[in-house]
């Protein structure tokens, strides 16, 4: 019992740190800036418009989500994309948009059940 107490704490934690990670309109620019190719935080810092602390805090961020991994050669640090995927973030995320997506089909029933019978009592009138 307290073996899966902790893997489903372990998963919420690596969750929260994965929607929070990517919460950020500008963490998120940075993934994709990273999935074309590697980079420093000066030349993020740059195409962002914003300090380089403000930029090493999203780094930051990113790194503790396991998203990014930096390298410091020398007295550069080059960013680049980490080796997690986000494989369970997308299938928790399927699971929510599947039973939206039943909700909603039920919800279309509904609708077209209102209007035949709208349109049937109107030709009764």
């Amino acid at each position: 019992m307290y073996i899966l107490n902790h893997m489903v704490q372990y998963q919420r934690i690596r969750f929260d740190a994965s929607f929070a990670a990517l919460s950020d309109a500008t963490r998120r620019g940075v993934l994709e800036q990273l999935g074309r190719a590697d980079a420093s935080i000066t030349d993020l810092a740059d195409k962002f418009h914003m300090t380089l602390t403000g930029m090493k805090k999203h780094v930051g961020v990113l790194e503790q989500a396991g998203l990014v991994t930096t390298a410091k050669v020398g007295r550069v640090r080059t960013c680049s994309l980490g080796l997690r995927r986000l494989d369970e973030e997308a299938a928790w995320i399927e699971r929510y948009r599947q039973l939206w997506g039943a909700r909603f089909d039920e919800l279309d029933k509904v609708v077209e059940e209102l209007k035949r019978k709208e349109k049937v009592d109107g030709r009764k009138k």
